[in-house]
C-alpha cells in the first residue's frame, strides 16, 4: 500500500498562479462561468450534442425533477428552464437515443429526437422498478458499459456500518448486502425490470455516488464513502481526532465482476495505509483484515463526500488531463481544513500516474480552516460537453459551472 499512501499527499504546486473567476479558482488558462443558478438540489447533469443540459434533482421543483435548460440568445446563460418528470433522483444519462434518468426506486427513459431533446415529457418507458429506498444514502446514480446494452446502478446501504440496532455489534453476516452495499448489472434496453432482474456486480461499497466507466480501460471504477461514528460507539479504540479524520474515502477500479471492496466489515486506514478490521466485528483500530477485499487505488481524506467521478476524454484540455479523473467532493476534511472542490488525478496507462490535485476550488465561498458564514455551493455532479469542457454542478444553491480552456487567457 505503499502507493497509496504516497497518492495521499495533496498537490497545491502553482496554487499562487491560479486565477479567479465567478469566485471558483482554477489553474491558469481556464475559465470558469456560471451558466445557471438557483435550480434546486442537482445532483447529477448531461450535456447535449448542441450544449443544451438536462439537471436531476434529487428534491422536487414545483412538484418536478429535471431540467431541460436551453441557452437561446448564444450569451453562455442558460435562459431557458422547462421542469418535467414527476419523480426525484440523482442519475441522468444520454445514451442509445434516450434520456435515461433515475428515481431513487429505479430507472426511466425518454425518448430523444435528432437534436437530443426529449419528444415527449410525459411519456417516459419505466425500465427498473422498486429497488430499495429507506430514505438514507438512497440515490441510484448509473452509468453505462462501452457496449451501451448494459446499466450498473449503485444501491447504497442505510445502515452506515451493517450494525445490529440498539447494540455495538455487527450484522454476522450483514444481510443488507443482499440488496445493497453495491453495484448491480442491469439491462439497458428491457422494459420493467425489477431487483430480481439485476445481478450484483461488485460489493461491499456502502454508499457509490462517484461512479463512472473508464472508456479507455473498459472497466468500472467507483467512489466509495467512508462509514463514521467510531468515537460514539467506541471510545474505547477512537479518540474524537480519530473520528474526524478516519477512515479513508476511497477510489476503487473494478476490472472484473465479482470484486468486493469489504465494506462493512473493514475499512481503510489511509494514515496507516491497511484494512482494518471494523470495531463491529471485532476490531480495536489496529487489527488488520479483509485478505480477499480490493485496495483502493487511492485513499482520499476522510469525510470529503465524492459525489462525483468523470474521466475526461475531450481535447480542449490539455494533455495531462487526458483519461485522467476529475472528482466532485462535495464535504469538507477537518485534516486538511479543506472542501467543496473538483478534484483531478493523472492517469496513464490505465492507472493513477501522479499525486491528486485539487483542479477547481472554493465552492465554498468561506474559509474553512476560519469559515465566516455558510457554506455557498458543493459540487456534486460531473459532465463533458461536446467541445471537451467541464460542466459542474451543486446540489446545495442549484448552480451549473461550465469550465473551459484557452491558451490565450
Amino acid at each position: 500500500m505503499k502507493k497509496c499512501l504516497s497518492l495521499l499527499a495533496v498537490s497545491l504546486v502553482g496554487f499562487g498562479s491560479f486565477a479567479q473567476e465567478a469566485e471558483i479558482v482554477v489553474p491558469k488558462g481556464f475559465k470558469v462561468q456560471q451558466i445557471a443558478k438557483d435550480l434546486g438540489a442537482t445532483r447529477q447533469i448531461a450535456i447535449t450534442k448542441k450544449g443544451e443540459v438536462y439537471a436531476k434533482l434529487s428534491k422536487l421543483k414545483d412538484g418536478k425533477g429535471i431540467y431541460h435548460l436551453v441557452d437561446t440568445d448564444k450569451n453562455g446563460y442558460l435562459d431557458k428552464k422547462e421542469l418535467f418528470g414527476e419523480f426525484p433522483g440523482t442519475g441522468v444519462k444520454i445514451q442509445n437515443g434516450y434520456l435515461y434518468t433515475s428515481s431513487n426506486k429505479g430507472l426511466y427513459r425518454y425518448k430523444l429526437d435528432a437534436n437530443q431533446q426529449v419528444i415527449d415529457k410525459n411519456a417516459p418507458e419505466k425500465i427498473i422498478d422498486g429497488l430499495p429506498d429507506h430514505g438514507r444514502d438512497n440515490a441510484k446514480p448509473f452509468v453505462f458499459d462501452n457496449s451501451g446494452q448494459n446499466i450498473y446502478m449503485t444501491i447504497g446501504s442505510w445502515n452506515d456500518p451493517c450494525r445490529v440496532p440498539g447494540t455495538g455489534q455487527g450484522m454476522s453476516p450483514c444481510a443488507i448486502l443482499d440488496s445493497a452495499g453495491g453495484v448491480w448489472k442491469f439491462s439497458a434496453n428491457k422494459l420493467n425490470q425489477g431487483f430480481a432482474d439485476g445481478e450484483r456486480y461488485v460489493t461491499g461499497l456502502k454508499n457509490a455516488v462517484g461512479i463512472d466507466w473508464n472508456r479507455a480501460t473498459n472497466t468500472f471504477f467507483a467512489t466509495g464513502h467512508g462509514r463514521g461514528q467510531f468515537h460514539d460507539f467506541y471510545p474505547q479504540y477512537y479518540t474524537p481526532q480519530m473520528s474526524q479524520e478516519l477512515p479513508a474515502e476511497m477510489f476503487y477500479e473494478f476490472p472484473k465482476a465479482g470484486l468486493d471492496a469489504g465494506w462493512p466489515y473493514i475499512y481503510f486506514d489511509q494514515k496507516q495505509g491497511k484494512k482494518i478490521l471494523a470495531p463491529e466485528y471485532g476490531g480495536d483500530g489496529k487489527k488488520t483484515a479483509g485478505e480477499k477485499a480490493i485496495d483502493p487505488i487511492i485513499a482520499f481524506p476522510a469525510h470529503l463526500g465524492p459525489n462525483g467521478l468523470h474521466f475526461y476524454s475531450g481535447k480542449m484540455f490539455p494533455a495531462k488531463y487526458k483519461n485522467g479523473a476529475f472528482i466532485a467532493f462535495h464535504a469538507q476534511s477537518s485534516e486538511l481544513k479543506k472542501g467543496y472542490f473538483v478534484a483531478f488525478v493523472p492517469f496513464k496507462n490505465g492507472k493513477p500516474s501522479g499525486k491528486w490535485e485539487i483542479f477547481a476550488d472554493n465552492f465554498a465561498g468561506i474559509d474553512l480552516a476560519n469559515p465566516s458564514g455558510p457554506i455557498q455551493h458543493r459540487p456534486c455532479g460531473l459532465a463533458e460537453g461536446p467541445d471537451g469542457s467541464l460542466y459542474v454542478c451543486d446540489d446545495l444553491n442549484g448552480s451549473i459551472y461550465k469550465i473551459t480552456y484557452s491558451l490565450s487567457k
